[in-house]
């Protein structure tokens, strides 16, 4: 069983506890972090980073960054307004934020730069997360919209000048403030879960950009998680328990709790602020209102282990592999510190829009320094134009090579699909069996 951290933190300024989630071993505690939820980001395996509360005398905000190995944050950053949730792509190279004006920042890692600021809703953003292929940002707000953006767009600005509007859809049916967000497998072709205080989870198709299902829960939902098969999802209410919905079996009605809702784990605790997953999809990780943070196995339904964070409510969670920590031999360097620059206040330019820099994926050793894998937008397109107007080969194998990634996501697509449609005959054929033992 491949080891892994648990990782939690409080608005209260409890710090930010962590415990070894399989031997139960506390480990180094990180102080002085007052989060906001959804503002606990671990950045590419590289560093931790926190989103701040706002203290009522500020008027702009804050984002700490944490070594590994050092209880103290060492870099802060002051970005232009309070920063509410923070969330960072897989290899750790961009960190978006969301504030309370409805902006939402884009910024460069390695150099702290701020790449893109974009207006994406009327109230105060309240949860960010990526896409699993990267491509996708989606972003929830207290408006009651769950808005969804592609890179692709944000980042080209021709497309920017003749768009209506940036999101790739817009979604409004939730009635107040949205408290969660989780997505599936598959990039723009995935289910996206959205959860609201208005005691609904609303279950997105982003293929066709449309409702699938609406489930009234009769709690306030502030937490879910997706089992990673996508059987089921887990939604952390205000009364304590976690329920558990159905995404894909037809719904039924039931006595206990409503339509599409099939079970619940509860041990009479206080309110569920956040979850999280183990790799392996076993153990489910729940922080608590209480402070307490208490680790469920799915298939059993039992409590099997319980860390006490310490004074004040949980609202982050996060359970990051140590094969991930460990990978980072070659970590961001500054003048001999482990930790990237901080991030920008303003873009460089007077509209905000600076000039981007693109991230060319990390498959080589990580010996190579991190900015080595980056190159100008700019550069890029001048490169590409030039290649095309000579009608090179060169040119041709780009566009082979993006039909063959647009290939590989079509077969994952499909091989989902087949699974899918395997699991549905083989379910035809026991209740045709079933009718007709009961028949004879």
């Amino acid at each position: 069983m491949e080891p892994e951290l648990v990782m939690a933190s409080s608005p209260t300024d409890a710090g930010i506890g962590c415990w070894d989630l399989h031997s139960g071993a506390e480990l180094l505690r990180y102080r002085s972090c007052a989060s906001p939820s959804h503002g606990l980001v671990c950045v590419g395996g590289r560093f931790v980073a926190s989103s701040q509360l706002r203290e009522p005398s500020a008027s702009s905000g804050s984002v700490l960054y944490w070594s590994w190995n050092k209880a103290h944050a060492e870099v802060k950053n002051f970005p232009a307004e309070p920063i509410n949730p923070l969330v960072s792509n897989s290899d750790g190279t961009y960190i978006v934020g969301g504030g309370v004006s409805g902006d939402i920042y884009m910024w460069e890692v390695p150099t702290g730069r701020l790449l893109r600021k974009w207006h994406a809703h009327y109230r105060a953003v309240t949860c960010l997360v990526f896409s699993d292929d990267q491509s996708l940002l989606i972003s929830g707000a207290e408006d009651g919209a769950v808005r969804v953006w592609s890179l692709l767009m944000i980042f080209d600005d021709m497309r920017r000048e003749q768009a209506k509007h940036l999101y790739d859809y817009s979604f409004s049916e939730h009635t107040l403030r949205v408290t969660d967000i989780a997505t599936g497998y598959g990039g723009c072709n995935a289910i996206i879960v959205s959860a609201s205080e208005d005691r609904t989870c609303k279950v997105w198709s982003l293929s066709k950009g449309k409702l699938l299902r609406n489930i009234v829960f009769p709690s306030i939902i502030d937490a879910i998680a997706l089992d990673p098969g996508e059987h089921v999802f887990y939604a952390g209410g205000r009364d304590g328990k976690i329920y558990i919905a159905a995404l894909t079996a037809q719904g039924t009605s039931s006595n206990t709790y409503g339509m599409h809702i099939i079970g619940s784990l509860a041990d009479h605790s206080k309110a569920v602020t956040c979850l999280a997953f183990s790799a392996d999809g076993v153990l489910l990780v729940s922080g608590y209102e209480d402070g307490m943070v208490r680790v469920w196995d799915t298939k059993t339904h039992n409590i099997v282990r319980i860390f006490k964070h310490g004074k004040g409510p949980v609202n982050n969670i996060l359970v990051v592999p140590w094969m991930l920590l460990n990978s980072q031999s070659s970590p961001i360097r500054r003048h001999g510190s482990s930790l990237p620059p901080p991030l920008e206040k303003y873009a460089n330019s007077t509209d905000e829009i600076a000039e981007v820099k693109a991230y060319l994926g990390t498959h080589g050793t990580s010996d190579e320094p991190l900015d080595a894998s980056y190159v100008s937008v700019h550069t890029m397109n001048s490169q590409i134009e030039e290649l095309q107007q000579q009608g090179s080969s060169a040119a041709a194998g780009m566009e082979v090579e993006r039909l063959k990634l647009e290939y590989r996501r079509s077969m994952q697509t499909v091989q989902q699909w087949q699974k899918m449609y395997e699991n549905l005959h083989q379910f035809c054929l026991d209740e045709l069996l079933d009718g007709d033992q009961a028949g004879g």
